[in-house]
């Protein structure tokens, strides 16, 4: 599983439980909350009508009082309100005075009048000088029928006279409680929602990133011409920079101990044909055999510039990651600055260079593809036979271009084709002439700097085709 998943996965599920666990609290919480509240407007409403009855309980003429008249056509009062959005068309409350025996004086809904209650806990408790309060099932098999009943003591100066409760359904708040919770839910989902969104923004942020630093660490070990991509300001950011800095670091005193190692090795040859050269020079020879030694002391140093020069040109491609500045590069103008560069070469050995070019441009640096064109052209000329042509050519292949070099030589032996880009390996020329073999090498490090690729094979016709593949965009 990509680390991605793992850290959504695990962003996900703490939230997830966190949100589980507070919705959790606060849907269980909004009935009991709801329902102490109206267990407050109960108490305030008993006490107040308590005492509005209490003259008139002491004086045994509560049947015939006002305010029992007026309590008794409250029962059948019909409202048209609105709360919070919802229809209220009935009033709830019911109201039932008894005497200190508990025996029912007065009731709202005239249904219980002289029955006893001294034994439900509201009348009980409050009798007691406690406070009295029950919450009963109108049915019995049905828990949505439970009432709240609160009561108020009818005071005589210290002495409890008498009990007013007061009673209202629970379910006449219960569409308050649901549409809480509902509510609750609803957002709850919404929040879910958005943090599961940030989650996978975070998770994809975090992914990405990692999968271009893996991409690169990826190119670094392939041994592919990499860059750093562009990661933040931040710790992914400085892992990547501390990652490059170590690859040029170790990358670096490798290349060095390679780099001196090769050199070194290829550099004996030359010089030991300049030691010996110069030795026999010390001794007296006929001028003719002088001229020879000095001759080939000549050719030696040049040798040893030249391979000094091209393998300095290797190394700033091999250690150069992307184009400094990459610029429009018209194909056409690219090949004729190629063949003018081997111009004398070509005429010296008695070669035609045969041009074709379909109207091209591509993104690149004009100079190394003018030089990696160039040592294929170097190769060219050294195995095509006096006289014979050599054709240069440039076409586009789908969406890449393609320049080709074909020579009228040998080939290439089968023995050679797995080896012709390794540094300092060359196949010896018809006139023994001897290469750096760092011509290819330097073209494969231009190919890969844009984004292209360099292939030689036999040609069907014989000789060698040397084929540049570049993106035209």
């Amino acid at each position: 599983m990509k680390i991605g998943l793992r850290i959504l996965l695990g962003y996900f599920l703490i939230v997830g439980l966190a949100a589980w666990f507070l919705l959790n609290v606060f849907v269980e919480q909004v009935k009991p909350g709801v329902r102490a509240t109206q267990e407050d407007t109960l108490v305030d409403t008993a006490q107040l009508l308590a005492d509005l009855v209490a003259d008139d309980v002491r004086a045994g003429r509560l049947q015939q009082s006002a305010i029992a008249t007026r309590m008794q056509a409250y029962a059948g009062r019909k409202v048209d309100a609105k709360i919070s959005g919802v229809a209220k068309e009935t009033l709830d409350y019911r109201v039932y005075i008894t005497d200190a025996r508990g025996m029912v004086l007065f009731d709202s809904t005239g249904r219980d009048t002289g029955k006893d209650y001294s034994r439900w806990n509201d009348v009980k408790l409050t009798l007691q000088g406690k406070y009295g309060a029950r919450s009963t099932r109108s049915r019995p098999d049905d828990d949505a029928s439970t009432v709240m009943h609160v009561a108020a003591p009818i005071m005589d100066g210290a002495r409890i006279i008498g009990v007013l409760t007061v009673a209202k359904p629970n379910s006449s708040v219960q569409v308050f409680v649901e549409r809480s919770q509902q509510k609750i839910l609803q957002r709850g989902a919404v929040l879910l929602l958005l943090s599961l969104l940030i989650g996978i923004a975070f998770a994809y942020w975090l992914g990405r990133a990692l999968r271009r630093l893996m991409h690169y660490i990826g190119e670094v070990e392939a041994g592919r011409k990499a860059t750093l991509p562009a990661l933040g300001n931040n710790e992914i950011g400085t892992l990547g920079r501390a990652l490059e800095a170590m690859r040029d670091k170790l990358e670096g005193k490798e290349y060095v101990e390679e780099l001196m190692h090769t050199l070194a090795h290829e550099l004996k040859s030359p010089i030991a044909a300049i030691q010996g050269s110069a030795e026999l020079l010390q001794e007296d020879m006929p001028e003719a055999e002088r001229r020879h030694f000095l001759a080939n002391i000549l050719n030696q140093n040049a040798r040893q510039k030249q391979l000094i020069d091209k393998l300095l040109a290797l190394v700033r491609v091999e250690k150069q990651q992307r184009l400094a500045a990459p610029e429009r590069v018209d194909v056409a103008a690219l090949l004729a600055q190629a063949g003018a560069d081997v111009a004398a070469r070509l005429a010296a050995r008695g070669l035609r260079l045969e041009v074709r070019t379909d109207a091209l441009s591509l993104h690149g640096d004009a100079l190394l593809l003018r030089q990696a064109i160039g040592n294929l052209l170097d190769n060219a000329i050294d195995f095509a036979p006096p006289g014979s042509a050599i054709a240069l050519s440039a076409g586009a292949s789908g969406r890449h271009a393609e320049i080709s070099v074909r020579d009228g030589g040998a080939g290439i032996p089968a023995y050679a084709q797995e080896r012709l880009f390794e540094r300092f390996y060359s196949l010896p020329r018809p006139d023994g002439a001897k290469s750096s073999g760092l011509g290819l090498p330097f073209v494969r490090e231009v190919m890969a700097l844009h984004r292209g690729t360099v292939e030689v094979r036999n040609g069907a016709a014989g000789g060698a085709c040397a084929t540049l593949r570049l993106p035209l965009s």
